[in-house]
């Protein structure tokens, strides 16, 4: 596969982990910020190659081989992101568009061997699943931190905006995956919440809250 066709299976599997039907080709430029005429022709050439099904005007879904040819790219992908953020120290704002790069790269054994060397990690810096040579992913149960009722401890899991100028506020205010969130008040004026994050109180606006995973503290 070329370079375009592996990030068009990358955004099509991410793209159908909330769209329960077939994904539209509206969605696809979207996400890939390109014309949906580009889009069409790449639909075309992977249903073609067998990766994806696609008839005009019902949107496309990823084959079975597209689906596990899409699990190794993310797998690539987000394994680099562990090894740029534990072995090279690049902050976890900037492991992104590295890791797009780094995630072309052929070879298996060399991957595999990424797995082994990080100790086979579950998650990536931003709390994402990593898929297993197998393509089988180890979820863990999250909810957004808006959802949250007053008082309940919990611990962030993860982000659901992973962009840098997100990470980089959630650095400011010292929150990463692995903090503990408690919720001490919601104001019913902009639902902003007041919350102690290991043991600090912080304001955080709801847009902060609704981009924020937590788990409930067991």
């Amino acid at each position: 596969m070329t370079y375009s066709e592996e990030n068009y299976l990358k955004s099509i599997y991410h793209l159908s982990t909330s769209v329960a039907d077939g994904i539209s080709t509206n969605a696809i430029a979207h996400a890939m910020n390109t014309k949906a005429s580009s889009v069409t022709d790449m639909l075309r050439k992977l249903d073609d190659k067998k990766l994806v099904s696609y008839q005009k005007y019902q949107g496309v879904k990823l084959t079975d081989a597209g689906l596990h040819s899409a699990k190794m790219i993310v797998r690539k992908h987000r394994l680099w992101e562990v090894f740029l953020l534990e072995k090279l120290d690049f902050s976890w704002d900037e492991v992104h568009d590295i890791a797009e790069e780094l995630e072309h790269i052929k070879s298996e054994k060399l991957i595999d061997q990424l797995d082994k060397f990080l100790g086979y990690p579950n998650y990536d810096p931003h709390g994402d699943p990593i898929p297993n040579s197998k393509g089988e992913i180890h979820k863990i149960e999250k909810v957004l931190l808006s959802k949250i009722p007053l008082d309940i401890p919990c611990i962030c899991v993860a982000v659901k905006d992973n962009s840098t100028a997100f990470l980089q506020y959630l650095d400011k205010q010292q929150i990463s995956i692995g903090s503990k969130i408690v919720v001490t008040q919601i104001e019913s004026f902009d639902s902003s919440l007041t919350v102690t994050v290991d043991g600090v109180q912080k304001n955080l606006s709801s847009k902060i809250a609704e981009n924020l995973y937590v788990n409930k503290c067991s």
